[in-house]
């Protein structure tokens, strides 16, 4: 069965849910909530798709099978607009056969369409498998740390 890439659509997000809370499961700093993914769910679908994509991978009859989120914003460090991924994740079943290479490849190409040269995102240091895929996909680390303050 093929699998097929598309942009998602609010109709998608009851099957985005459960991706969120197996990548949720991976991460330190999250706890799932479902009511508020939903709502960042739909507010990433909100609008024209100029400075969010958010595609979706599909499989037949198991519908959607992994996702990936992108954002963009201004570096003034390139002096250009790039792209923040924030959730890149294909059910466990799935994992490993070149779903998450296809969603990233199609958040790139998205970026290039806009005139976006540089994609960036934040992994969990202990999530070893998605540090590897990252890395085997030539994602450079850099010397930078998150911080988060809540206001």
């Amino acid at each position: 069965m093929p699998v097929t890439i598309r942009n998602a659509t609010p109709e998608d997000i009851h099957q985005m849910l459960p991706l969120l809370e197996q990548l949720f499961a991976a991460e330190a700093d999250f706890t799932f909530n479902a009511s508020l993914q939903e709502k960042g769910l739909r507010l990433m679908l909100d609008g024209c798709g100029k400075h969010r994509a958010v595609k979706v991978a599909c499989k037949d009859k198991q519908g959607v099978v992994g996702m990936c989120t992108a954002q963009t914003r201004i570096s003034t460090a390139q002096g250009k607009i790039s792209a923040v991924i924030e959730d890149l994740v294909v059910d466990a079943a799935w994992q490993g056969s070149g779903i998450g290479s296809r969603l990233v490849n199609a958040i790139e190409g998205w970026a290039r369409d806009r005139g976006i040269s540089a994609l960036q995102l934040l992994a969990d240091r202990d999530n070893t498998n998605g540090l590897a895929f990252y890395k085997a996909r030539d994602w450079q680390d850099t010397a930078l740390i998150c911080l988060v303050k809540y206001v």
